[in-house]
């Protein structure tokens, strides 16, 4: 399957995302809308790029910009991957657990239809595990929570996914181990929480419309809502890496999206029940409708970071850890610079890939000319630094002007030609 198979789903001859809006426009939520158009036009020259020149032979090298989208699944991967990297090495070098706290599945709706509790629902995992670690040892361990809401179907499946310390930092400003979790204590106490969490934030009439799901929910899971929380082996850094890249993951990787006919969608999955590889056939419709409702809404964070990792306090506690572990001789906080987020070129040569800075042709390097880029919806040189420079990126923005406009034209006849022929049908 070719690499830009789901934009060909949403974008190709069949036009199956504007009809998708066309059908559900009041329900689809602006933030769809713009991180789809985003997606739809990542990697594209003509919505702008950086133009390098080969010392050499002069041959010319457009790099076009990334969306850096949340949809998009190429911006998603490369961003999953550098961060799990960066945070890898910035986490302290200690055990953790993957803890994944899941709902019932009569209320994954219910998180669908009222979004704003997703926030909440992952504040109060967090402070379940932070007051039992605080209630057994006086300790506040270090939790990085991320929110996926797909399952393997790429269903609506709301559940938390930590890294947790087995320890923390206490009062004295030392470390203290610990690697006991109650788990059919806690599946209860989770339960609790979720079903209260609920009840708080809808009004009375929402209450009442959900009431029934509530009910059966707190019935048909007497030991409480699932946590799972394997120990980690292997070493530290490699695991962290590997969770990390997982909680960054993207709703559904282009692997597993095997066959598209025009009208239906073939994607693969592993049933959880029996652990098997599957497969499953849905209309274009449908799969739209399945992907966008993973979209996170505006400013909405799906990694948060608590206790130790807190963003405010974790500065005091690097530096109250770094005093401890030199008295102590056992070194869990590294000491010295931090990782740099890599550049486009750097990513390629790290993924031992040729060089995108070496001409192919005459085996020199291509020489930065500065770029185009999209202000206002117009193509604008940002920077030229010389004259025969410019002078290629007017006619290259005037060649790009000309196609979207023949492009635009073709568009509208095609427009007008279809809605002749509604017209006419709609006469017979």
């Amino acid at each position: 399957m070719e690499k830009n198979i789901l934009k060909r789903i949403f974008f190709d001859e069949h036009n199956h995302w504007n009809q998708f809006l066309l059908k559900h426009e009041n329900k689809v939520r602006p933030i769809v809308v713009k991180e789809v158009e985003k997606f739809k036009g990542c990697g594209k020259v003509v919505n702008g790029f950086k133009l390098f020149v080969c010392e050499g032979c002069h041959d010319v090298k457009k790099v076009a910009y990334r969306c850096k989208g949340r949809f998009c699944t190429t911006c998603s991967v490369g961003e999953s991957e550098e961060w799990s990297r960066l945070i890898s090495h910035d986490m302290f070098q200690v055990n953790h657990r993957h803890v994944i706290f899941t709902v019932d599945e009569g209320l994954r709706e219910v998180f669908l239809l009222h979004r704003h509790l997703l926030k909440p629902m992952m504040d109060e995992a967090a402070k379940l595990l932070r007051d039992y670690f605080y209630k057994k040892t006086k300790v506040i361990p270090g939790i990085i929570s991320g929110l996926h809401t797909f399952g393997s179907r790429v269903n609506f499946n709301p559940h938390v996914h930590m890294l947790v310390t087995m320890g923390g930092i206490n009062a004295q400003g030392e470390y203290v181990k610990y690697d006991f979790l109650p788990f059919g204590m806690l599946r209860k106490q989770w339960q609790t929480v979720v079903l209260k969490l609920i009840r708080k934030n809808l009004n009375p009439r929402e209450k009442k419309q959900v009431q029934s799901r509530l009910q059966a929910a707190y019935q048909n899971n007497g030991k409480g809502f699932y946590i799972h929380a394997p120990k980690q082996k292997g070493k530290i850094e490699e695991q962290l890496r590997y969770i990390g890249r997982y909680m960054r993951r993207p709703a559904i990787g282009l692997n597993r999206i095997e066959a598209y006919d025009g009208q239906n969608v073939t994607f693969t999955y592993k049933d959880k029940t029996n652990g098997r590889q599957k497969k499953e056939t849905i209309s274009v419709e449908e799969f739209i409708s399945r992907l966008i409702r993973h979209i996170p809404d505006e400013q909405f964070k799906t990694i948060r970071h608590y206790g130790m990792y807190s963003r405010k306090t974790k500065g005091d506690t690097r530096k109250l850890l770094t005093e401890w572990q030199k008295e102590v001789k056992k070194w869990i906080v590294r000491i010295g610079s931090k990782l740099k987020r890599r550049n486009w070129r750097e990513k390629f040569l790290a993924a031992k890939q040729p060089d995108p800075l070496r001409c192919p042709k005459c085996d020199n390097c291509y020489i930065y000319k500065r770029e185009v880029c999209l202000q206002e919806g117009i193509l604008t040189i940002r920077v030229a630094i010389c004259d025969n420079t410019r002078n290629y990126l007017e006619k290259v923005i005037r060649h790009f002007t000309s196609q979207q406009t023949t492009q635009k034209e073709k568009q509208k006849q095609t427009n007008y030609y279809q809605g002749t022929s509604n017209i006419r049908m709609s006469t017979v």
